[in-house]
């Protein structure tokens, strides 16, 4: 009698634990063989979209599903963006958003038909930086003393980008102010075009990604007096950083991350969380954001909500006092 009220109330206490299991097992466990699509909003074929496929490849061995890149691309970034914005939040949709899809869509258009309330934060998975690159024939070979020839030249330092309130126009804007230069900015269609105006001394300033300028700066052709990042980067360890130069306000980066539709479970993004931070310490993946020039960016869902701070605070202020908006 005693052996059967025992085994009794273990199978009652067995069902009882059953039924008090967080909604992360009965959630998980039900869309376990259902696809998770990483929506990439920009067209197949660059570096970002190949990145993200490594990752979402190694995220489908790790979770044992399909984890699927999409292509969306369409009005900076916009099409892809508001697709997740819109999708049923059970975190089977993801974006894989950015610089501009997100922090400064946000920051410049009035009439976006998404906002960042509309995303939860799912986590980074990398950023890399500007660079601050001359032609060669500059007499320059510090920052310091680039500033200081560009006030002997008495008109505004040409500086190349991808368009207005792309971050390289934002970023030329935020160091006139902080160098004391005047500076004009010139659009190009993308980074090799105004690079090839760079060559010619038809524009001072670039601020293309070191991968972009790597190839003229060996053949001695540009000097790349420094980077973005907060800390220097081991791919480019003899190149200083602004802010160890003393413009910490130019600590910028151009970054991808993982948001989810505003209302996903919790469980879910914690665990495409996990799943992506292993993606980023998997050897031949941070191998090939060593070769871009990029770093990977683990942690949780706090560092993306971090990034999306500082980048209001930086682009939301030149924004503002330059009274920036796009249609």
């Amino acid at each position: 009698m005693k052996a059967f009220n025992r085994r009794g109330a273990l199978g009652l206490m067995a069902a009882a634990a059953l039924c008090t299991l967080p909604t992360m097992s009965g959630t998980a466990q039900a869309q376990s063989d259902q696809p998770i699509t990483i929506v990439v909003p920009y067209g197949g074929g660059g570096s970002v979209d190949g990145i993200v496929r490594m990752v979402a490849e190694y995220m489908s061995q790790d979770l044992g599903r399909p984890v699927l890149v999409e292509n969306k691309p369409g009005g900076n970034g916009i099409v892809g963006a508001q697709y997740v914005a819109r999708a049923k939040p059970d975190g089977l949709t993801l974006l894989a958003g950015g610089t501009g899809p997100i922090s400064l869509n946000v920051l410049l258009r009035k009439d976006l038909p998404y906002a960042l309330a509309d995303f939860e934060s799912v986590g980074m998975l990398f950023d890399g930086p500007l660079s601050l690159t001359i032609n060669a024939q500059v007499p320059a070979k510090t920052v310091a003393e680039f500033i200081a020839w560009a006030k002997e030249q008495k008109r505004p330092m040409r500086y190349g980008t991808l368009g207005p309130g792309s971050v390289t126009h934002l970023f030329g804007l935020i160091l006139g102010k902080e160098f004391d230069i005047p500076v004009v900015d010139v659009a190009y269609r993308n980074n090799p075009a105004s690079i090839v105006d760079l060559l010619g001394m038809q524009a001072e300033l670039s601020f293309a990604t070191p991968i972009a300028v790597l190839e003229h700066i060996r053949a001695g052709q540009l000097r790349m007096l420094a980077l973005t990042t907060d800390e220097r980067l081991p791919q480019f360890k003899d190149t200083p950083t602004l802010k160890e130069l003393g413009y910490p306000k130019l600590t910028a980066s151009f970054w991808t991350a993982l948001h989810a539709p505003k209302g996903t479970p919790p469980e879910m993004i914690e665990m495409v969380n996990a799943s992506a931070n292993k993606a980023l310490a998997d050897k031949t993946i941070r191998e090939r954001l060593e070769a871009q020039g990029l770093r990977p960016r683990e942690g949780g869902p706090e560092v993306l909500d971090k990034q999306l701070q500082d980048d209001a605070a930086l682009w939301g202020e030149i924004v503002a006092s330059e009274n920036l908006a796009l249609n």
